[in-house]
């Protein structure tokens, strides 16, 4: 008899971190505001041009502090929408020897509730 096991789920973004392959800081500080600016236009729907490119990121290139450390999430759709894009970034990563790390962003937890006076 085999016991199965359930499939994890495959993870769904990218996580550029910070942190060099050694373990030193990246600079500069604002780097990870800087990519994802870079990438702004590439959204749902396809690249969008004009003024309304410019006014937040991508979602599917955010820049986070995870643990403290800066990041960058990128969604593995980008992969789809526009490989040239994929491709910057993970050239961006490679180029720079910073650590690389699959996974899927979760949302917060909901705040507990308070119990009743």
């Amino acid at each position: 008899m085999s016991v199965s096991t359930p499939e994890r789920p495959q993870p769904r973004e990218v996580f550029i971190q910070g942190l060099t392959l050694d373990g030193r800081t990246f600079r500069p500080s604002d780097w990870a505001e800087r990519l994802a600016g870079a990438m702004c236009s590439f959204r749902p729907g396809g690249t969008q041009m004009g003024r309304a490119a410019y006014i937040g990121y991508s979602p599917y290139c955010v820049p986070n502090v995870i643990n403290g450390v800066k990041c960058v999430v990128v969604n593995e759709a980008l992969r789809e929408l526009e490989p040239m894009a994929w491709d910057f970034v993970m050239n961006f990563a490679r180029d720079n020897q910073l650590q690389v790390a699959d996974a899927c962003l979760l949302p917060d937890a909901p705040p507990a509730a308070r119990p009743p006076k």
